[in-house]
């Protein structure tokens, strides 16, 4: 495991490739041995760093949850990360794409929790009671460790390469649709680049609800009532640019869309 000193650091150089959109070496090219034990200390530190200088927490996000997204990026389990209130975007929103690194979108739902739900034998069942609703949602990922040859463990210290969330405008109770069938049609400046149904996150997107109550409870935590919870992608994630008009169609729960400038 890595020291204390060396968890300091490495959430200190993502803090300042956070503020100056910058790019970093991968961390296990450098500390070969680091566990996903230490990711989740170094992403906790950075967190705390974060709320300390007066930053609020209102979720978190799901990742690495649906096979497109496993095979896009080699990595075979979920992760999770924190959601601040700086980084929620409406639909119709125009983005500052110079505000991230390696900036891509995927497509996902989003949960907002009516009641507190904890491990640590939550089930779908669970997790369906305690969401007050669903809403249709991209995500902006925003990697400041470099690409190429990256590993779960640097996903994870990167805040599971969370940059922000454009949330819609349709929102649904569990019992009001069959969440599993919800679509995605995502486009970029007119042209179709992906599509996918939510059941490809996990069987249906609210079983990483279960999976993330369950997995605050073995370090003494629960979900909030209030927080939103990011799913996971069932798109692959698509590359965007400054200029680039993003549109996605999520059927009956309507349509997001936002400006990259």
């Amino acid at each position: 495991m890595l020291t204390d000193e060396q968890i300091d650091a490495i959430a200190a150089e993502l803090a300042e490739a956070d503020r100056a959109h910058s790019v970093i070496p991968r961390i296990t090219a450098r500390f070969p041995d680091a566990t996903v034990t230490d990711s989740y200390r170094i992403q906790g530190r950075w967190r705390d760093t974060q709320i300390a200088a007066g930053r609020t927490l209102v979720g978190r996000k799901i990742g690495l949850t649906s096979r497109a997204m496993q095979q896009a990026t080699g990595i075979t389990e979920p992760d999770y990360g924190v959601m601040f209130d700086d980084t929620v975007y409406r639909s119709g929103d125009e983005i500052p794409v110079d505000h991230f690194s390696n900036v891509r979108v995927e497509v996902e739902l989003a949960f907002v929790l009516k009641e507190p739900l904890e491990g640590p034998d939550c089930t779908l069942d669970d997790a369906l009671n305690a969401i007050d609703y669903a809403v249709p949602a991209l995500e902006v990922l925003n990697s400041h460790i470099e690409l190429e040859g990256r590993t779960i463990v640097d996903t994870i210290s990167d805040n599971a390469a969370y940059g922000a969330m454009v949330l819609g405008d349709v929102r649904k109770r569990p019992d009001e649709i069959d969440l599993r069938w919800v679509p995605g049609v995502l486009s970029r400046n007119g042209e179709i680049e992906e599509t996918g149904v939510a059941a490809g996150v996990l069987g249906h997107p609210a079983t990483g609800v279960a999976w993330l109550a369950n997995t605050f409870h073995q370090h003494g935590a629960r979900l909030e009532a209030g927080e939103i919870i990011l799913a996971g992608s069932f798109t692959r994630p698509m590359w965007v640019s400054r200029g680039d008009d993003v549109l996605c169609d999520y059927g009956p729960m309507g349509t997001i869309s936002c400006r990259f400038v």
